[in-house]
């Protein structure tokens, strides 16, 4: 029960996230017709980025070793970025009315912002 909570609280951060990022990050769009269909395409657009980076992070981490510790970690705010830039062609594929514009400075600050308002709302919310 705590993991199935767990997971609809990050869910529910990261779709929130996405949204504020919609709002305050220039080329990143979510153009809609509704609030039904806005909400609907949040959450699934929450759960390709999800997976992206639960597939992809791991394998790019191990792999790109080296470059992590020779930019001492620098290096991450480009795998960010396209992962988030990855996120956004995979929701256009899928027919999901979610967009970034661009690498820089859309998808690396996108990227940014989506993991620190989740980290601020998981560590709010996940509250026992």
């Amino acid at each position: 029960m705590d993991f199935l909570k767990g997971l609809l609280i990050r869910l529910a951060s990261t779709a929130v996230a996405f949204w504020l990022a919609t709002l305050l990050i220039p080329g990143i769009s979510l153009d809609s017709d509704s609030a039904t269909e806005t909400v609907t395409t949040l959450v699934l657009v929450a759960v390709i980025f999800g997976v992206v980076n639960a597939v992809l992070q791991p394998i790019i981490k191990t792999v790109g070793c080296g470059f992590y510790l020779l930019t001492l970690g620098l290096i991450a705010l480009v795998v960010n970025g396209l992962l988030f830039l990855l996120t956004s062609w995979i929701a256009g594929e899928a027919g999901l009315p979610f967009h970034v514009d661009g690498f820089w400075p859309a998808a690396v600050l996108g990227a940014l912002f989506v993991g620190i308002v989740t980290w601020i709302l998981g560590a709010v919310l996940d509250r026992d």
